[in-house]
């Protein structure tokens, strides 16, 4: 009975709403103590429909001391006295989408005005006049140090991220908003702001400068999201519901689970998280979908990829320094910091003895939603042609193994897109031929929601392409002015498939070369090895 009793927060970011209309909740209130005595003014981002809002809610209920409300939960073995203070708690996604310096002040003074400890002053005109004063005020009528929370404080400046001049002047108002924060500072309990990058201290926050960053901190790194203790502990009559909506075991709905939506790192040897958002609707419309991409690229990440030229192709394993993904947004030189922040990008390993981190894709619904939001843009080609016009007979002919049928399709197909002129200026200017066919074939794989790695390490150099299926392993070097042969003694020579030997799945080789001139896959070798 309780497994159909369930109720799902979905779309659902107010914490006593949740816990008053008996809403599923993983306890994460022991995080939110802690955080609460962790320092005075805290900064943390996370990528969009992770969460934040949910938390900065829940800071809002703990400092109004609403003691009610965390009945039963870990946050009550911790706190002891429940002291009730004036909370000032702000969504600044209501200003998302402004035009103008003109637009935001007048919507940051309707947001100020909305707040029912609001009281006017015809002396206060801009917005940080106005908060300085509200802050002031409630100090006075309490004699209680005010709680300041603010969500989406980066909604403002994202849009215009590509128009410099209008940056700069949304800036300025942003400046004059948060200045309050530091004056007052005797007169503030907390202040927590949260968002999905990182503007630096100088060009947003000028003076906080006693801000801490905590988005890579361990302690933490679990805050938003579910995880994997959580998913097979709370979340487990779920996960049992959903297998029998669609006839699988338990076990076999956590492997498709974790594959789909698990895979975030916010900080070096933390655990692995869940995105809630998509898991939570996977639960409520009982179908393993890409929710968290069909809610919205951002158009912001879309333009500044397109400014970087990123190619997505390199995502799969990148080492990079921690000064190389939490760099400030405005001072970026690539489009690596706010792929991370934004979560399209995540740790995955740590090296402590070079201070490196590996980034990668998260997961294969962020994998797949690359592909949808990506392709149009980057290549010109329709993912609804792909998907109508190749994708099922491709797919098809892979799942039963037959690799010669498969590439049959594969060369008929490409040989039939008509190549638009970027996709033709990325063929002149890849480094080498081979990698531009890898980046097709990478991209058309992963509109097929198949798990394709390109460049992949072993000790012999890299494997330009792994393609990971149910029952096979298929690993595949691409040739451009060689021959098929090659290309697949190459994976022998240089032990491309020994990594997968212990798999279980039967590896299948594949050498392919490619005709430049029909822009098609020439000729393929094959040789297969079973488990």
């Amino acid at each position: 009975m309780e497994q159909t009793m369930r109720k799902y927060p979905v779309g659902i970011q107010t914490f006593s709403e949740i816990i008053r209309e008996g809403y599923l909740y993983v306890d994460k209130t022991d995080l939110v103590w802690q955080m609460a005595h962790y320092a005075k003014f805290i900064f943390m981002s996370r990528p969009r429909r992770f969460g934040k809002s949910l938390l900065t809610s829940t800071l809002e209920s703990y400092f109004k001391g609403d003691r009610e409300l965390f009945e039963g939960l870990k946050i009550m073995s911790l706190e002891k006295e429940w002291t009730q203070y004036p909370v000032i708690h702000l969504d600044l996604s209501i200003a998302k989408g402004k035009s103008s310096a003109q637009e935001l002040q007048r919507s940051l003074i309707l947001l100020l005005k909305r707040l029912t400890v609001y009281e006017d002053n015809p002396e206060e005109v801009t917005p940080g006049e106005k908060l300085d004063g509200m802050i002031r005020r409630l100090y006075e009528k309490t004699g209680k140090q005010v709680a300041v929370i603010i969500d989406e404080y980066d909604a403002p400046l994202l849009d215009v991220l590509h128009s410099q001049a209008t940056l700069d002047a949304m800036r300025k108002v942003m400046q004059e908003f948060y200045v309050p924060l530091k004056a007052n500072e005797a007169y503030l309990k907390f202040c927590f702001i949260t968002g999905i990058t990182k503007f630096s201290q100088l060009s947003i926050f000028s003076t906080i400068n006693n801000l801490l960053n905590v988005s890579l901190d361990e302690t933490f790194a679990t805050i938003c999201g579910f995880t994997e203790e959580e998913l097979c502990t709370t979340l487990w009559p779920d996960v049992e519901r959903l297998a029998s909506a669609l006839k699988l075991t338990p076990e076999q709905m956590h492997d498709k689970l974790k594959l789909q939506y698990d895979g975030y790192h916010f900080a070096a040897g933390a655990p692995e998280v869940y995105n809630p958002f998509s898991l939570l609707n996977c639960f409520v419309r009982r179908k393993v979908s890409n929710y968290w991409f069909a809610s919205g690229t951002p158009t912001f990440l879309i333009k500044q990829m397109q400014h970087f030229h990123t190619d997505i192709t390199s995502l799969d394993s990148l080492d990079v320094p921690e000064s190389a993904f939490d760099q400030p947004t405005e001072n970026m030189k690539d489009a690596l910091p706010l792929l991370y922040q934004s979560g399209y990008l995540t740790i995955k390993d740590y090296d402590p003895d070079t201070e490196a981190y590996m980034l990668s894709i998260p997961n294969q619904e962020v994998r797949v939603g690359y592909i949808y939001g990506l392709l149009p843009t980057y290549t010109g080609l329709n993912s609804g042609d792909v998907q109508i016009g190749f994708a099922a007979k491709f797919w098809k002919a892979l799942k039963q193994g037959d690799i010669d049928l498969a590439m049959q399709h594969m060369q008929s197909y490409l040989a039939g897109i008509p190549y638009v002129e970027g996709f033709k200026q990325k063929l002149a200017e890849a480094k080498t031929k081979e990698g531009f066919y890898e980046y097709t074939f990478y991209l058309i794989f992963s509109m097929l929601n198949v798990y394709v790695r390109t460049q992949v390490k072993v000790a012999g150099g890299r494997t330009d392409m792994v393609i990971f299926m149910p029952d096979a392993i298929y690993v595949m070097e691409l040739k451009v002015g060689d021959t098929a042969r090659h290309a697949l003694e190459q994976i022998d020579s240089r032990g491309y498939a020994k990594p997968y030997l212990t798999d279980g799945r039967k590896i299948v080789k594949v050498g392919i070369r490619f005709d430049t001139d029909k822009h098609s896959v020439d000729e393929w070798e094959v040789a297969s090895l079973k488990p």
